[in-house]
């Protein structure tokens, strides 16, 4: 009687467990190509606990959020900068209440990993010298998070009227740190994790963070998001675990995790 107690508990709680799953919804979060490697392994650590399912766009924050202004069925959007965050704000398509500025990043110089160039970032720094024949690899300055710190920090430098004829314009800043990786620019300016995630570039310098506006990553609930499962998202990617994940990826986290 005791094992066949036993059994019927257990089939109980499988059934219950499985019904469960079977009732979660997933979650789609539309995220900064820069966050991929780090909400990759979030997820995994979030579903491996009983999270819903999470499945994610990674692209530049400019086109993430066109997407959802034109009716894509996102959950959360996690952009690289606030000013993509705002334009849905004003739009009304996210919940303003939910939104957490959650992470800083800082804006690195690279060169492909057997480079010699040798540079010092500083005021009128020789960029365009060190360039030759070559091209910048830089996320589309006119829309893009990444490549519009560039352009403010080489802007402030003294540098950007130089080097702009010799842009090549990514899609985004993974794009742009691709770009290097293959060899096909001398240069890029990506972010420091994004450098940290590649073994075929190595960093040439660090851009001073006054040269560009502070980097900032939001994070919000979209307006459309009504499901228990994407409120538990947001709750676990701004709580103390994966703010261990977004610290060894190199992040700033800029929130205190609850």
């Amino acid at each position: 009687m005791r094992r066949l107690g036993l059994a019927i508990g257990l089939g109980l709680w499988c059934a219950f467990s499985f019904a469960r799953a079977a009732d979660q919804r997933d979650v789609t979060v539309f995220a900064a190509a820069s966050l991929t490697n780090a909400l990759q392994d979030i997820s995994k650590d979030f579903e491996a606990g009983g999270g819903a399912k999470v499945k994610f766009s990674f692209a530049a924050s400019s086109l993430l959020a066109r997407q959802i202004e034109a009716g894509a069925e996102a959950d959360l959007f996690f952009s690289a900068d606030t000013a993509w965050m705002d334009y849905l704000d004003q739009r009304k398509l996210i919940q303003t209440a939910s939104r957490r500025d959650l992470l800083s990043n800082r804006l690195v110089l690279i060169a492909p990993k057997d480079s010699s160039i040798a540079l010092k970032i500083k005021p009128k720094f020789a960029l365009a010298q060190a360039l030759g024949d070559g091209k910048l690899a830089v996320a589309d300055p006119d829309t893009v998070p990444a490549g519009r710190y560039a352009k403010a920090a080489l802007t402030s430098l003294g540098v950007w009227d130089a080097v702009a004829p010799m842009l090549v314009r990514a899609e985004n800043v993974r794009a742009a740190l691709a770009y290097v990786a293959r060899g096909e620019a001398a240069l890029g300016i990506v972010y420091d994790t994004d450098a940290k995630a590649e073994t075929k570039v190595k960093v040439v310098d660090v851009f001073p963070a006054d040269t560009h506006p502070p980097i900032v990553y939001p994070v919000a609930l979209t307006a459309r998001a009504e499901s228990r499962e994407a409120k538990a998202f947001l709750d676990y990617i701004i709580g103390a675990k994966a703010a261990g994940v977004f610290t060894r990826y190199g992040f700033i986290v800029i929130a205190a995790p609850k």
